[in-house]
């Protein structure tokens, strides 16, 4: 294994960051919709539901709530003056 198959922290020593920073507005956009479209599926009991509804919903709204995160964000960030 080289140095370059290693992730490297950036210069103030953190490591990547998780994986949803980069998604943007349309990313979040997106996970709005598969949020959504999951709560639905547990909602509608189709193949695939687990046996614990709470799960199933829990799950959708996790993803829910990062789509929301990340959509409110970005739309701040084109608001905000000076921004870039």
């Amino acid at each position: 294994m080289t140095d370059k198959d290693v992730e490297q922290p950036d210069e103030r020593g953190y490591g990547p960051g998780p994986w949803w920073t980069d998604l943007g507005a349309w990313g979040a956009v997106g996970l709005i919709v598969v949020g959504v479209l999951c709560a639905a599926w547990v909602f509608l009991r189709l193949p695939g539901t687990p046996e614990n509804l709470a799960t199933g919903y829990y799950q959708a709204a996790k993803v829910l709530a990062i789509g929301v995160v990340l959509g409110g964000s970005a739309l701040l960030a084109r608001r905000r003056p000076g921004a870039r």
